[in-house]
């Protein structure tokens, strides 16, 4: 994991901020100009390699981060060591939960990623001066917990070509680059682990994405690399 740390302006504004995606996500866009400093004089950047751990379920971790690049995994290790994947995040999401000392699920890379990574104790502060932070953080919460009861429905009720067509939406709506008209995206997760995620079998996985490519839907280049043709053909298949 290489550590850099944040560069600041004369003055004090970090330089990395301005082009940065989480500028205006859910902690960063809720500070004040003041406040933004300190984080950027505290915080570093960090580049995780896929397969590397960011958050260890069961730790008490001492920092929070935001993901600037790539994709994390969170998921959760039960006691006999299967572990499940229950959610993904991107750029530029919040990744840990204020307040609560220990993590409950583990934060791991799919993707090479970068992080920005700030001092817990220090952006609790942040949250306990400035309410607006308070109501980014309890509305990202509340989105959260949308996208769960959502996810409970795609494994629940959708058939396995709309889990796979779900999942695929899921990642094409935070891919980059998007075009008007197309979006391409690496699948960050294996056909192994999107089985895991949707509670398929590997081949079932394999034979939905086949499917999906022959109707024309998607196009599949090197095995993981998708090219979504018609953003609005794929919701289609998630709301039909």
């Amino acid at each position: 994991m290489d550590v850099a740390r944040s560069k600041v302006s004369d003055a004090g504004a970090p330089v990395a901020c301005a082009s940065c995606q989480a500028r205006h996500g859910v902690v960063c866009g809720a500070l004040w100009s003041g406040q933004l400093r300190e984080l950027g004089r505290q915080s570093l950047r960090r580049t995780v390699d896929a397969g590397c751990e960011i958050i260890a379920q069961g730790s008490e971790s001492s920092f929070y981060s935001n993901i600037m690049r790539g994709v994390v995994k969170l998921c959760k290790v039960m006691p006999d060591g299967r572990q499940q994947i229950v959610g993904l995040q991107f750029a530029p999401d919040f990744v840990g939960r204020p307040f609560v000392p220990e993590s409950m699920l583990s934060a791991q890379a799919a993707t090479d990623a970068e992080i920005c990574v700030f001092p817990r104790d220090l952006l609790d502060r942040m949250i306990s001066e400035r309410p607006k932070l308070q109501r980014s953080l309890y509305d990202q919460a509340l989105k959260e917990l949308d996208a769960a009861r959502e996810w409970m429905l795609t494994l629940g009720r959708r058939t396995a070509e709309e889990k796979v067509a779900s999942l695929l939406h899921l990642i094409a709506t935070h891919a980059e680059p998007q075009t008007a008209t197309t979006t391409s995206f690496d699948l960050p997760l294996s056909r192994a682990e999107i089985a895991d995620f949707l509670g398929l079998t590997i081949e079932t996985v394999s034979r939905q994405l086949t499917k999906l490519r022959k109707s024309g839907v998607i196009r599949i280049e090197n095995f993981r690399h998708i090219i979504v043709p018609d953003m609005d053909e794929l919701e289609r298949m998630i709301s039909a």
